[in-house]
């Protein structure tokens, strides 16, 4: 229905053309067509007419409903349905239940119920501008209960003559003793249904047994419905029956179809259930007291290595002020490159901190592993020094991963100087490519979904660990390394980065054997991208007519972008917030770029208010800059065609690059 709103010719309706929409009727058809819930919009004194698709059903095969006026379209109800609109557009909310109706849907007319809410829909200033119709129809659900009911009387007495042989244990069983017909109604139950559930027979009789099931196991009451229905008996499968004071009982029952009738005992076993889980709520409790554990060594290490950091840069900071007012600038590089180089350190030890809570930003790409050792052969080799021998074992089939190529590059190297670290005497490390079909008992013993796997492993011959050492391994901030010769992040980034991206990382060792470390990455059915490195000829510059709005909470940092940016060339505008970014996007300015920070005050983050922009400007280009990437905004490591996303802190050089060659690609 969004495909056909938007072709619509509005030019032909009292609405006028889509883009001269007012906001309120912008918000509020947006509104409809996102519901899943059957709805129509009634706009203006005309009742011109919007629908979503939930709502095409109720319709039939009326005639070109779209754009058309509700009193056109439902002329033979309109009768009944006028003055209920009238009074929603006079402010009052109307709720209807089994409302009948006669309509003209399918070539006849017919007699059909409704349960409806006619709401006023207000614009910004107030005024009633339209009502939503928000709406079911129940006749096949009327009809049913009207049957129901007439049927009541004469299945007692067929009750009654099937069960008389069975009356004795009827009475005196503990279980409940259900029976029922195939749809679901309660044909007959024992006494025990009393005991138990405090519910007598008259109460339930005629009813749905669905309607005493708790909504959470709805699902697996009406797979077991569907299966009698096929003749398949039902053992031992779990549900919540709800008491007559509010409360539930686990239930488990045992069901047969026999005579179109669903025959089925169930025994409570309430309290077995809740010792179960509370047994079960005990274990987590301990499980939170190890993990709190972790995060009171993680916030330990944290305060010491950032104190250290700040204090660098608020060092540099202070003699860079002192040298100024002293006249000695020939000493500032220095004080300038260690307040860089703080800042640098501190980037990396917060990406290593995402990389273990699994919210950095990863850019997954189909990856030729290979490909990616090949490369960082060399590299290794320096990095392990004369004393160890490196071989590399490469299946020459290898398929193609999916990952993010930067962090396993990093995964790889760290590996390595962990291996080079555990033989300071010399020995043997070998890298090792290999691919994996794991079914369900393979992927169990690693932590992982069946299905196909590329490793990346490093096995060395070093002293090996202990199994207390490896169930901490990657612990944050846990290191076996002297004070000062480790932070103890690396392990834990590998680790977060493995499970953020699918895959899992595995630790096989014994004091004095060595150990193998691999890490598994989820295959991708395709191939490698290649990757070029773009040759710039000269510095980017901006064409006059580029303009950028950018949206940032911290003004610091937003006066430093628009102030680069100004210097590049380009127009700038800036907001502090969601709402005022994107009222100088619905201005009407100019604007080739959004920058905007994901985390934003105002009711509105980066993502809605790029989303919003989108609406207005399909085309427009959007660079997400944040410290972190939530799931919520970006969605699974993918971003939408013509938007990208830069990491907190980054280099202001880099940044204007980035953006430079980000204009010059072609819109989505």
């Amino acid at each position: 229905m969004g495909d056909e709103v938007r072709a619509h010719d509005w030019a032909a309706t009292p609405l006028g053309p889509i883009g001269e929409w007012s906001a309120a009727l912008r918000v509020t058809v947006q509104t409809v067509l996102n519901s899943k819930f059957p709805k129509c919009l009634l706009w203006g004194k005309s009742f011109t007419a919007i629908y979503n698709d939930a709502f095409r059903p109720i319709l039939g095969d009326k005639p070109q409903p779209l754009g058309r006026s509700f009193a056109e379209i439902w002329s033979e109800a309109w009768d009944t349905l006028g003055p209920i609109i009238e009074r929603a557009l006079c402010g009052e909310a109307t709720y209807i239940e089994d409302y009948p109706t006669p309509i003209h849907r399918h070539g006849y007319l017919e007699h059909a119920y409704f349960t409806f809410c006619y709401s006023p829909v207000h614009d910004e200033h107030g005024a009633i501008v339209g009502v939503i119709d928000t709406v079911v129809e129940t006749t096949q659900r009327f009809v049913v209960e009207r049957d129901l009911h007439s049927l009541a009387a004469s299945l007692e007495s067929e009750i009654a003559l099937r069960t008389a042989d069975r009356n004795r244990l009827w009475q005196l069983s503990t279980d409940l003793i259900l029976v029922a017909r195939l749809d679901g109604i309660i044909a007959s139950i024992n006494p025990a249904w009393s005991s138990v559930l405090g519910w007598e027979e008259k109460q339930l009789v005629g009813n749905y047994l669905l309607d005493l099931v708790h909504g959470d196991d709805l699902g697996d009451w009406k797979n077991a419905v569907a299966a009698l229905r096929e003749g398949t008996p039902m053992k031992r499968f779990e549900s919540r029956l709800r008491h007559r004071d509010g409360s539930y009982r686990w239930i488990n029952w045992t069901a047969v179809p026999g005579d179109g009738l669903i025959n089925a005992v169930g025994r409570d076993f309430t309290a077995e259930k809740l010792q179960a889980q509370a047994l079960q709520h005990t274990e987590e409790l301990l499980r939170h007291s190890q993990k709190m554990e972790a995060v009171g060594q993680l916030t330990g290490g944290l305060a010491h290595d950032f104190n250290n950091l700040l204090g660098g840069i608020a060092g540099s900071l202070e003699m860079l002020e002192t040298r100024v007012h002293q006249g000695r600038i020939d000493e500032l590089g220095r004080y300038i490159a260690a307040g860089k180089n703080a800042t640098q350190r501190a980037a990396a030890l917060t990406h290593r901190l995402l990389a273990f809570s699994r919210r950095q930003t990863l850019d997954p790409r189909p990856t030729d592993i290979n490909r990616l050792v090949s490369g960082m052969e060399e590299l290794i080799r320096r990095t392990m020094g004369p004393k160890i021998q490196v071989e590399v074992v490469s299946n020459e089939a290898l398929w193609t991963a999916f990952a993010d190529t930067n962090q396993l590059e990093n995964s790889l190297l760290n590996f390595c100087i962990n291996a080079r670290d555990a033989m300071p005497d010399g020995g043997t490390l070998t890298i090792e490519t290999n691919n994996h079909s794991l079914d369900l008992g393979e992927a169990g013993e690693r932590g992982l979904a069946p299905g196909e796997y590329v490793s990346l492993c490093v096995i060395d011959t070093g002293s090996g660990m202990p199994a207390e050492v490896i169930e901490r391994a990657f612990d944050p901030f846990f290191t076996t390394k002297p004070t000062g010769q480790g932070t103890g992040l690396g392990l834990s980034m590998v680790y977060g980065f493995a499970r953020q991206s699918g895959g899992q990382v595995r630790i096989v060792s014994e004091p004095g054997q060595g150990t193998t470390l691999c890490l598994y990455l989820p295959r991708h059915h395709g191939q490698p991208e290649t990757i070029e490195e773009p040759a710039y000829a000269k510095p980017p510059q901006a064409r006059q007519s580029e303009a950028i709005l950018v949206i940032d909470d911290e003004p610091i940092l937003r006066m430093l972008i628009v102030e680069i940016l100004q210097e590049q060339g380009y127009c700038v505008l800036e907001a502090e917030d969601g709402p005022s970014g994107l009222a100088v996007i619905q201005s009407g300015a100019p604007i080739d770029l959004l920058i905007t920070d994901v985390g934003l005050p105002g009711g509105l983050n980066g993502r809605q208010v790029a989303d919003a922009a989108r609406q207005q400007r399909p085309d427009l280009k959007v660079l997400f800059i944040t410290g972190y990437a939530e799931n919520a905004v970006i969605g699974s490591g993918q971003l939408d065609p013509g938007m990208q996303v830069l990491t907190k802190p980054f280099a202001m050089d880099a940044f204007v690059e980035r953006i430079s060659h980000f204009l010059k690609e072609p819109s989505h």
